[in-house]
């Protein structure tokens, strides 16, 4: 069996990643306080896989990496002495009170109490105090913490880190953790789920330095990050689960499932994306382009499910629909260059390619390859059938896609950052605090051109150099000056205002002056 470590780090990791064990243990048949239920859940009738007679658990027919029972616990648990189970997981934050609720709370049996690790003083939503002063006094501990996971696993394949870009904790702690991982651990996968800066939804006015630091101190250090915003999350939530005021419970058991998926083909058997690091080959065509979209379907409330189809085309076409993405960002802009279709539950492989054929034949054309990337499509279809919470906002239902793909439409994500950093570091707005923990204000501009070398990037795969706006504003490329983009322009559209009258004024005084 090869283990997953899971790393939360912050409020937003911690918050979610109480959403995500509390779901993980409902799949497993796992009680709160770590006992193992009798019964597992179930598994869909129509599926890939066969049961083998030596091991009763479903078994693809396919190779597969696990050398042990397929539908398996252990990649994500360990078992204590007593049989039972304790998540292979880090609780980490700079202050203790979102953690105290873990501590409390109706899972607190389930987690080992070292493995939960607060602080006395929290981050100030500042990236400086997260990776330079706070931060730095937890990080022995926290890498004492991660070395104590490492020994008990048998064959660890790799991280899976949860945070915020954000927050203090999440941006600077999480970029400290993330180069300890790649320094101390650099042979294990290192995946992330970050929640990236809304467009129009924000918590800490800082946030678009946070962002921008954070993405520059994880650089090469993390093999594949899925990002997610609240606000497409807030929006998915009023229109598909009929919530009026959505909470961050509500967001977190969206996002749970969607994690879910994500994980299942590690957790339960599955013939695609079995092993961390085939995250990053599926996914990855450069180690710089590293930031797949997420899009799950169906996304239903209770109610709402009694009159839906659910078929398999349905959610395919729904996964490449704006209203179902965990990002905001206009797909039809940009190009794919890989995905991953993740089907649960009740599915057979002739639907699958029926609706995969209908989409590639579809008239709208919303889906566009990269020229240099003719396969398009990676399919997986996993037995399990999704698991919602017991009072939950979503339907039980007997199937789900999750679609991963790496398209250049998420340089969206990146002019708006763009342009909200620009817009405070013209005026030099709240640098101070960043300078007064110990950090060197050039790291700010070499941020920067970190993003704009990202954009750059895209730009280049996708095989167009357009100039990005954000906000209304044009963000300019820093490669060139302001001067030299602005001139013929405004000139043009000065002599389009002028007069006859005016531009022969005009004329007469160049030549008088020449």
């Amino acid at each position: 069996m090869r283990e997953c470590i899971s790393v939360h780090i912050g409020q937003a990791g911690v918050q979610l990643g109480n959403a995500c064990w509390e779901l993980y243990c409902l799949e497993h048949g796992i009680r709160p306080d770590g006992t193992k239920l009798g019964a597992a859940p179930p598994v869909a009738a129509h599926s890939m896989y066969s049961c083998s007679s030596s091991c009763q658990q479903p078994q693809p027919q396919t190779c597969c990496s696990h050398d042990s029972c397929p539908n398996s616990e252990e990649t994500f648990f360990a078992e204590t002495q007593n049989g039972s189970r304790v998540p292979r997981a880090m609780f980490v934050d700079l202050e203790p009170t979102v953690i105290d609720e873990v501590r409390c709370g109706a899972y607190r049996r389930l987690f080992h109490p070292d493995q939960l690790v607060t602080g006395l003083e929290d981050a100030a939503n500042n990236f400086a105090r997260g990776r330079y002063t706070i931060g730095k006094e937890l990080a022995p501990q926290v890498a004492e913490t991660v070395g104590r996971l490492i020994e008990r696993c048998d064959f660890p394949q790799g991280f899976l880190v949860f945070h915020s870009f954000g927050g203090g904790t999440g941006s600077g702690f999480g970029s400290l953790l993330m180069e300890h991982l790649a320094n101390e651990c650099g042979k294990l996968s290192r995946l992330l789920f970050s929640i990236y800066p809304a467009p129009r939804i924000s918590t800490a006015v800082v946030e678009p330095y946070n962002a921008t630091l954070c993405m520059r101190g994880m650089r090469d250090r993390s093999e594949c990050n899925f990002i997610a915003d609240n606000e497409a999350l807030y929006d998915i939530c009023r229109r598909g689960l009929d919530i009026e005021r959505p909470n961050y419970t509500n967001l977190n058991r969206l996002l749970s499932q969607v994690l879910s998926a994500v994980t299942a083909s590690l957790r339960f058997d599955g013939a695609l994306n079995v092993d961390l690091a085939e995250f990053q080959t599926n996914l990855v065509p450069y180690p710089r382009i590293q930031y797949p979209m997420v899009n799950y379907a169906p996304i239903l409330s209770p109610e709402r499910a009694n009159h839906e189809q659910l078929k398999v085309w349905d959610m395919t076409s729904a996964c490449f629909d704006r209203s179902n993405q965990l990002v905001n960002c206009d797909l039809r802009s940009g190009r794919y260059m890989a995905c991953c279709l993740l089907y649960r539950g009740d599915v057979a492989p002739c639907e699958v390619n029926m609706a995969i054929q209908r989409l590639r034949s579809s008239e709208r054309r919303r889906v566009r390859f990269v020229d240099w990337c003719p396969t398009g499509f990676k399919v997986g279809i996993n037995g399990q059938v999704p698991t919602v919470v017991p009072g939950g906002d979503l339907a039980n239902v007997p199937r789900a896609l999750c679609a991963l793909s790496n398209t250049t439409a998420i340089c969206d994500a990146w002019d708006r950052l763009a342009y909200k950093f620009d817009f405070l570091y013209s005026k030099r707005a709240f640098v101070h605090w960043f300078v007064g923990e110990g950090m060197e204000e050039a790291e700010f501009a070499e941020a920067r051109e970190f993003l704009s070398c990202l954009r750059r990037d895209y730009e280049e795969i996708d095989g167009t150099v357009t100039t990005p706006t954000a906000g209304g504003a044009t963000v300019v490329d820093d490669s060139l000056s302001w001067s030299q983009h602005q001139p013929q322009e405004q000139k043009s559209q000065q002599q389009q205002q002028q007069s006859p009258e005016d531009q022969q004024h005009q004329a007469n005084a160049e030549s008088e002056n020449s």
